[in-house]
């Protein structure tokens, strides 16, 4: 894995990118070699942020957490990217490279046991009205239906986009990309 740091506000020690390094070792069994990892970290007053991304085979798993400390920050998101992984596990077993196994993974995480999902399971269709509109229309749209997301046909770029609500009260818009 091939991993880049982008600190704010702060200065990552030698140390820090050394434990994020150790985390992570444990993931090689899944990820390729070529798998991207982006780690930021944020430090405001009192909290530190960390957001670890990982791309790999057009898979994304994005996990973030805010601690007064940097480090638990960091022990927070490799729970949650376990927890991810175990979730999915039938897809990824597909993606696994030879001499590993994802039981050996979860074993070495520690994860307490959960309640396996068999499939997932759509509940409702909806058909939706693509008409050209810009993203603030989107995002008017979106509040005046109280959803945390909307799909539209972006008026510049004549494509499909969705536009969503961050957890952090902003906004977020998702576009159409190639490989």
């Amino acid at each position: 894995m091939k991993i880049t740091y982008t600190a704010r506000k702060v200065t990552l020690r030698d140390n820090f990118k050394e434990r994020v390094e150790k985390k992570l070792a444990k993931f090689n069994k899944i990820f390729s070699d070529d798998a991207n990892v982006h780690v930021v970290v944020t430090v405001e007053k009192n909290r530190q942020t960390v957001e670890i991304t990982i791309r790999d085979n057009r898979m994304v798993y994005r996990v973030e957490s805010t601690q007064p400390e940097m480090n638990d920050a960091l022990d927070r998101c490799v729970d949650i990217l376990t927890r991810q992984i175990r979730k999915n596990k039938t897809r990824l077993e597909k993606r696994i490279k030879t001499g590993g196994t994802l039981d050996d993974l979860v074993t070495e995480a520690a994860v307490p046991e959960e309640p396996e999902e068999e499939e997932y399971r759509v509940v409702r269709k909806k058909q939706v009205l693509l008409k050209p509109i810009t993203v603030d229309e989107a995002i008017l749209e979106m509040n005046m239906v109280n959803h945390d997301f909307f799909l539209f046909m972006n008026a510049d770029t004549n494509e499909m986009n969705v536009v969503y609500k961050r957890a952090n009260g902003d906004y977020g818009v998702l576009e159409p990309t190639q490989a």
